[in-house]
C-alpha cells in the first residue's frame, strides 16, 4: 500500500504527492512509543525485561521490527485482562506462542483438538 505524502515543488512551492514504495522494515524508539501510546522509558523497560525484540546499531540506538507496536498492544491487553505483572508477561507470551505453534501443527496434520485420541 502506498502512502501519499506532500512535498513542495522546488519551483512553485506547490505540494505534489509522492509515494513510499518500500515498507518500513524497522522503527526507531520514538516511532514505536508514538504508535503504541507508551512513553519511551516504558518501551525501554519492556526491552530490558526481554518482552520486545530489539537491535542496536553501531551508535547504540534501538531499532525495532515493524511488528513491535502489535507486540506492545498484546502486552497491554494481557496486563489489563489478566492483571499480570510485567515479569510474568514474558512467560505467558511464550506459552501462548507455543500453543499457537502446536495448534498450527495439529491443523496441518488433520487432527482436531477436540479428539481425545491422544489420551
Amino acid at each position: 500500500m502506498m502512502i501519499p505524502r506532500s512535498k513542495p515543488i522546488a519551483n512553485r512551492g506547490e505540494p505534489r504527492p509522492s509515494y513510499v514504495l518500500a515498507p518500513v522494515r524497522r522503527l526507531s524508539l520514538e516511532a514505536v512509543a508514538d504508535r503504541s501510546g507508551l512513553h519511551p522509558d516504558m518501551v525501554r523497560r519492556l526491552v530490558t525485561l526481554g518482552l520486545l525484540e530489539v537491535h542496536r546499531d553501531a551508535e547504540g540506538r534501538l531499532w525495532f521490527p515493524s511488528s513491535a507496536p502489535l507486540t506492545l498492544a498484546r502486552i497491554q491487553r494481557l496486563r489489563a485482562g489478566f492483571c499480570l505483572n510485567y515479569a510474568s508477561l514474558g512467560l505467558v507470551m511464550d506459552l501462548l506462542d507455543r500453543i499457537a505453534v502446536l495448534e498450527a501443527a495439529l491443523r496441518r496434520s488433520g487432527v482436531r483438538s477436540e479428539d481425545s485420541s491422544w489420551i
